[in-house]
């Protein structure tokens, strides 16, 4: 979830044409910030993660954390993010450490 910066929900006609502007700045067409959503799981899909650890990813099922690690490896993989060695070294279900706060 993003929030503004006093840590409220992103009203989405404000969400709208900052996306739109970064988009712009970066000479990116024009999409709907939920198509990310689609753009996150075709990439996954593409690289042969299980779809029903996709599903989980994106809200629609129930996997190990483990499991949901592993394809955010594969996706920050796939994009080219150096990877993070806290969560490359986790082998549990316990959350991921969170490095910086989301705003």
């Amino acid at each position: 979830m993003f929030t503004t910066p006093q840590g409220r929900p992103i009203d989405p006609t404000n969400l709208t044409p900052t996306f739109a502007a970064l988009l712009c700045k970066a000479g990116l067409r024009r999409i709907r910030f939920h198509d990310l959503r689609h753009s996150t799981a075709t990439l996954l899909l593409e690289q042969g993660v299980e779809l029903v650890v996709i599903k989980e990813l994106l809200g629609h099922a129930h996997v190990r954390l483990r499991l949901q690690r592993q394809a955010i490896d594969t996706l920050r993989t796939v994009l080219g993010s150096p990877e993070n060695t806290e969560t490359a070294r986790s082998d549990g279900d316990e959350p991921p450490p969170c490095a910086a706060r989301v705003r």
